[in-house]
């Protein structure tokens, strides 16, 4: 089984939490006694992420086809995220990432008045902004030098631009891939929300190509809820026309997104070429 659950300051003003995978840094903005609040409720909470998530594990390797029945709140987070894709394959495990960050989030804006706040787990961050508040996070989306990806880009929140969360997803990710994108950056009402929507949008950056290896999830990890769907192990050489009618095949699907109202932006990054959305032209900044 997994050891305790930790927490620890990082720099003074951003505390660290980890329970086995789960590896979250959060902050919050706001009143001193509300800060204390906030962040003990966080702490608190913490505690039982892990091992509710490991009694549900049977259902969330489920694919939504199949109804996966859960009854704690991260589980139910997940649920609900993916229940609108339900036309392809996927299961809860596709916004695990992004559901813990919003619970953690939910957590501390409930126990205390914030005027800002976020939960970062791996790259998939919940926000909390009140009006007149901004928030900057830095975007890590290019790979086009090497596997370490580079620092390409800013992104700034305000409270009218309507984002609880954003997520990234690709094939150079933590997770396993159906697709070759280097990375696909969602923004959306709240992270688990995005984190399931980057998932499909980068699964559609894709080409039927000879230069892409693919193994069985299931042969690299026999625990994946993906099973034997072949996943992205590696990408070769591709032209510039190859590159752009993959981006092509993920734009639409992330329009697709927006335009049911499930997304509000993304970037898709492919071999250094960015592709983005609108109407939020701030996802621009990807650009290299």
């Amino acid at each position: 089984m997994w050891e305790a659950p930790t927490a620890q300051w990082l720099d003074g003003d951003r505390l660290h939490l980890q329970h086995g995978p789960i590896d979250l840094v959060l902050r919050a903005w706001g009143a001193a006694s509300a800060l204390r609040e906030a962040y003990d409720a966080a702490v608190a909470r913490f505690q039982t992420v892990l091992p509710e998530l490991t009694g549900e594990l049977a259902e969330l390797r489920k694919p939504m086809s199949a109804r996966p029945q859960v009854a704690t709140p991260v589980a139910q987070r997940m649920v609900t995220a993916c229940r609108p894709h339900t036309g392809v394959f996927l299961t809860p495990m596709a916004a695990v990432a992004g559901a813990v960050a919003d619970e953690i989030l939910w957590v501390m804006t409930e126990a205390a008045p914030l005027d800002r706040a976020f939960v970062n787990n791996g790259g998939d961050i919940a926000v909390h902004l009140t009006e007149g508040e901004r928030l900057e996070i830095a975007l890590a989306a290019d790979f086009s030098r090497g596997p370490v990806p580079a620092l390409n880009g800013r992104l700034t929140l305000g409270h009218g631009d309507g984002v609880g969360g954003l997520a990234t997803s690709g094939a150079q990710g933590r997770s396993f891939s159906l697709g070759i994108a280097d990375s696909v950056t969602v923004l959306a009402r709240d992270a688990a929300s995005a984190d399931a929507a980057a998932t499909l949008v980068a699964n559609a950056v894709d080409l039927d190509h000879p230069a892409i290896g693919r193994q069985p999830a299931a042969a690299l990890d026999p625990d994946s809820d993906l099973g034997d769907l072949p996943v992205t192990v590696s990408v070769g050489e591709l032209t510039r026309d190859e590159i752009a009618a993959a981006l092509e095949a993920g734009r639409q699907r992330a329009d697709q997104f927006r335009k049911r109202g499930l997304i509000r932006d993304a970037a898709l990054a492919l071999r250094g070429e960015v592709v983005t959305l609108g109407p939020f032209t701030r996802m621009r900044e990807l650009r290299p």
